[in-house]
């Protein structure tokens, strides 16, 4: 039985792999390379691997649909894996929430997040748990789409990385204690700034 699907938002391509806004993309990496038996697959609208994290069943996804069109392939996967709302974790970034800190929450609006709207839009309700991986502020003089994608710096990066270990974590927390517990323990947490 499935226990959760972890949704990275991004958008797919390779010109797109280190720019703000596939943050989500770089968590599901992540978690990747610590699952086990992996057995991967792809349809139009997104990649999917059904793997065992830390003994846990999941399903890591990753949206084909580009970011604004992001809820039809939520939608697909919740339709052919037999998942229910409450069993998704949605991972994205947030210009709105500094870079090193991580946000869990099991419902809200999408903010400024246009993948999150396309989310929210298409399942018809607010209450999505999600994950959100900060990568801001934003320059004032930075306009919000060339911000989103505009590539991470290298010391941007490695603060990226750091958070991305600390949802890594508060994954494992969610899915062994859930997300009460996970949201009193990783909400407070910021690793540096850079």
């Amino acid at each position: 039985m499935i226990e959760m699907a972890i949704v990275g938002l991004g958008n797919p391509g390779p010109s797109y792999v280190f720019t703000r806004h596939n943050a989500g993309f770089l968590f599901i990496d992540r978690l990747l390379k610590e699952c086990e038996r992996c057995s991967t697959s792809e349809t139009k609208r997104y990649n999917v691997s059904e793997c065992s994290f830390r003994g846990k069943h999941i399903l890591l996804v990753k949206p084909l649909t580009y970011m604004n069109l992001s809820g039809l392939a939520v939608r697909e996967v919740i339709e052919v894996y037999g998942i229910g709302i409450d069993d998704i974790l949605v991972v994205y970034d947030d210009m709105d929430l500094p870079l090193g800190k991580i946000r869990i929450r099991k419902k809200g609006s999408a903010g400024q997040h246009n993948g999150m709207k396309s989310v929210i839009d298409t399942l018809g309700t607010i209450n999505i748990p999600r994950l959100r991986i900060g990568i801001g502020p934003k320059p004032p003089e930075t306009d919000a789409v060339s911000f989103v994608l505009g590539e991470f710096s290298d010391d941007e990066l490695n603060t990226l990385y750091k958070a991305i270990e600390v949802g890594v974590e508060a994954l494992d927390c969610i899915l062994k204690n859930g997300f009460e517990k996970a949201m009193s323990l990783f909400n407070a947490i910021e690793v540096g700034e850079v």
